[in-house]
């Protein structure tokens, strides 16, 4: 099970990030947990200046606006 993180004050990209992840896991056949974060401490400790942000399993692969789709497949399917 992959482990995503969305880092984001909890807005419309935020939550528009986490619904790409959660398809983008259920076209590929992937189990994900999807956490989002909203503690602006913890959000700036990921190294996200911009939001939204995404990592997964512990790595951040994406900040600030919304990524591809194509690009949210290819770290959900990896």
């Amino acid at each position: 099970m992959k482990k995503v993180k969305v880092y984001g004050p909890g807005c419309k990209r935020c939550e528009t990030l986490a619904g790409m992840v959660e398809d983008a896991a259920a076209r590929l056949g992937q189990e994900v947990e999807v956490e989002k974060v909203t503690d602006y401490a913890e959000i700036a400790m990921a190294g996200v200046v911009s939001t939204p942000g995404l990592s997964v399993d512990g790595k951040l692969v994406h900040a600030g606006g919304l990524p591809e789709q194509g690009d949210v497949d290819a770290w959900i399917g990896a």
